[in-house]
């Protein structure tokens, strides 16, 4: 590309070459060094260029003992390939001072639409995942002003039953870990590079993602321009 060019440069090279095969960039969002981008970021020798669809999902806890290590932490994030231990995650992440230890436990359904799911994948742009986990954590401690925020996220397969992400805060107060909760994993599922795909007795299909946020979408669902 030209010296100059743009993330709206590369992204009309980009549909260029997919011409035919369907809007296949409809509504995605790019990211540049790991990091979201607007259309108009001009674009530099080396840059790696993220174009990711809509998602399902400092340093990280990789392994249980990772975990552990960092559980006294404010901010604890994972991505993890074994299973999600959450009893054991819960009971570390209480403390004397808290009154209250809110609890995200997402786990592996059976069906969905009607159709019996045999397991589900999760892929992640690992990089890119965990800053966005960090900063989410770091921001629902001094949005809500709770004690702790613990995010945990499974990559690889999983069968029915098993915990696919694990969201704890423990706060002071009840009302802060309630809100702050339902806002890491919400946000989460619109931000977070992580993409699930969901395997049938019938077939096997990615999961349609959430929309991104307003002013991510680079391509917003519905549009068709070129």
């Amino acid at each position: 590309m030209a010296d100059g060019a743009c993330v709206a440069d590369l992204l009309e090279l980009v549909t260029a070459h997919v011409a035919g095969r369907g809007d296949v960039l409809r509504g995605i969002a790019v990211s540049v060094n790991a990091e979201y981008a607007t259309a108009g970021q001009v674009l530099q020798e080396g840059d790696e260029v993220g174009i990711l669809p809509p998602v399902s999902g400092g340093s990280a806890a990789r392994t249980a003992e990772d975990l552990d290590e960092r559980m006294g932490e404010p901010t604890v994030v994972a991505l993890t390939l074994q299973r999600i231990d959450t009893e054991k995650l819960v009971a570390a992440a209480k403390r004397g001072e808290d009154g209250a230890v809110v609890v995200f436990d997402g786990i592996v359904r059976n069906n969905t639409r009607g159709r019996k799911t045999l397991h589900l994948d999760y892929d992640a742009y690992e990089e890119m995942a965990l800053k966005e986990m960090n900063g989410l954590a770091e921001q629902a401690l001094e949005r809500f002003g709770v004690r702790q925020v613990v995010v945990v996220h499974r990559l690889g397969r999983l069968e029915v039953g098993e915990t696919s992400v694990l969201i704890v805060v423990a706060s002071a107060h009840r009302g802060a870990a309630f809100e702050a909760c339902r806002w890491v994993i919400d946000t989460l599922k619109k931000t977070v590079p992580i993409w699930k795909k969901e395997t049938f007795v019938d077939g096997a299909v990615w999961a349609d993602g959430e929309p991104f946020p307003a002013g991510l979408a680079l391509k917003p669902e519905g549009s068709h321009e070129g």
